[in-house]
């Protein structure tokens, strides 16, 4: 249970401790939030009175070292603390405006290439008053961190989500392909084994969250991948492809099917598809918008034919509560 003392605790003092933590001193921390250094003084000392014990280390009584590691246990939660904050401040602007006049959604490359523009216009359809704001990114990393914080309303994502307070629909299982040159042997493609796969020239995503559930999948079969190209982008992975530098490990939904130099190889499950999902803030309030352009992501990802082959649906899971 929550003490009256800590009742007095506020969110300037939280900031007051982070400013010491980033410029390590009071008077850099005053120069920061516009105080003088003894109003900082006193809002540590506040903090401190309130929580019980010292949360900057002080050289001679007075001097900042720093916070202590009290004062960076604070510090850890004050993220999660701004973060909720900020999604309030997202249900009090909406509140304000008397009806939802925008719709924020984050998605990464393949999401917008392929699933996105079908899903905006079905959804305009129904609430053409309503304006579609798209973040773009090339993983979903900050898209969830900016829908914990509230500057989105929903985020296309990768399952497992992280810890955090969401709530998420699966709306397609997006298998993990080859992508070869347009004149190399199909079938003798598909015939690979996992090692076998592993010692092909591969070209696949350079930053390690997308592409780690496919290598760790290698790795617990005691396999390394043989790596020879990285990019972020799905057309350049894919171009390497074509060009003969190595083979293309994607999933199926980040390649271009209308690409005549390259051609797509199934390899039969010998990795665990990539999960997408929808995610929204589970303490936000929803409304009609945000649930009719969840629907429609998962109508139009069960409809969506890729290359020569429909992505697998998922097993019907709604409302997943991540903690």
């Amino acid at each position: 249970m929550m003490t009256d003392q800590w009742i007095g605790l506020e969110l300037r003092h939280l900031t007051a401790l982070q400013a010491i933590a980033d410029t390590g001193s009071f008077k850099g921390a005053a120069a920061r939030l516009g105080y003088t250094p003894s109003a900082i003084s006193q809002q540590i000392a506040s903090l401190e009175r309130i929580v019980g014990t010292r949360v900057v280390a002080r050289e001679h009584g007075r001097r900042a070292l720093g916070p202590t590691q009290a004062g960076r246990s604070l510090l850890g939660h004050m993220a999660a603390i701004e973060a909720r904050l900020g999604a309030a401040k997202a249900d009090i602007d909406a509140f304000a405006r008397g009806a939802l006049g925008s719709l924020r959604v984050g998605a990464f490359e393949s999401i917008q290439r392929r699933l996105l523009p079908e899903v905006m216009r079905r959804f305009r359809d129904m609430f053409p008053d309503v304006e579609i704001e798209v973040a773009e990114t090339l993983g979903d990393f900050d898209l969830l961190s900016s829908l914990e914080q509230g500057t989105l309303d929903l985020a296309f994502a990768v399952l497992p989500l992280p810890d955090g307070p969401f709530g998420a629909t699966v709306v397609l299982d997006d298998p993990w392909v080859l992508v070869i040159e347009a004149s190399s042997d199909r079938t003798a493609f598909s015939r690979l084994t996992l090692r076998e796969i592993a010692e092909l020239p591969l070209v696949c995503w350079h930053s390690p969250l997308p592409i780690a559930p496919a290598l760790d999948s290698f790795r617990a079969a005691g396999l390394e991948p043989n790596i020879v190209l990285r990019s972020d982008y799905n057309e350049v992975v894919q171009g390497f492809a074509a060009a003969g530098f190595g083979v293309a490990l994607m999933p199926r939904l980040a390649v271009n099917p209308c690409d005549c130099r390259t051609a797509i190889v199934d390899i039969d499950g010998l990795l665990p598809p990539r999960r997408l999902a929808i995610a929204w803030h589970r303490d936000r309030a929803t409304n009609d918008a945000l649930d009719a352009f969840v629907s429609h992501v998962a109508e139009v990802a069960s409809e969506i034919e890729v290359g020569d082959g429909r992505l697998a649906r998922p097993t019907p899971v709604r409302n997943i509560a991540l903690s």
